[in-house]
């Protein structure tokens, strides 16, 4: 997803699908190989049809932007679901903090995620106390030690 205008355009490909299947999109980060959602899905069994969707305009999105055919871009998926306040506010801070895992920002309020919307909706501090609440254990930034 370099340069961003390839992230743009796979948020706009959220927008459309999420739209499209009634999905409502609750958090996202796009990051330079991957992304990650999180959705309000009433029925799992479209979940597949969905990505597939997503994937392939994307995918057929950033290829024809590239003037490339036939180029593979996403390998698969992983689904998951939300089982209680704790599981959706851990996999709420994981999203947010993913960029700065992975090295592409400094500080939370990356441009492609859902972090800044949520500052809006509910304030900052609501989500500085999710986050101590629910900490990410298991995060590692790229300057840590094993």
């Amino acid at each position: 997803m370099r340069p961003d205008k390839y992230k743009k355009l796979l948020l706009d490909m959220f927008e459309e699908k999420t739209k499209k299947f009634g999905f409502p999109l609750i958090a996202y980060v796009i990051l330079n190989n991957h992304y990650h959602l999180i959705l309000k899905i009433s029925c799992a069994e479209t979940i597949p049809k969905f990505i597939g969707e997503l994937n392939g305009a994307s995918a057929r999105t950033i290829n024809k932007a590239d003037d490339v055919t036939g180029r593979k871009i996403w390998w698969n998926y992983y689904d998951h679901i939300i089982r209680d306040e704790a599981d959706f506010f851990k996999h709420l801070n994981y999203i947010h903090q993913n960029p700065i895992k992975h090295g592409l920002s400094k500080g939370i309020g990356y441009p492609f995620s859902s972090y800044n919307a949520w500052v809006q909706k509910k304030g900052k501090e609501y989500l500085d106390d999710a986050f101590a609440r629910y900490p990410i254990v298991d995060f590692l930034t790229s300057n840590d030690e094993f």
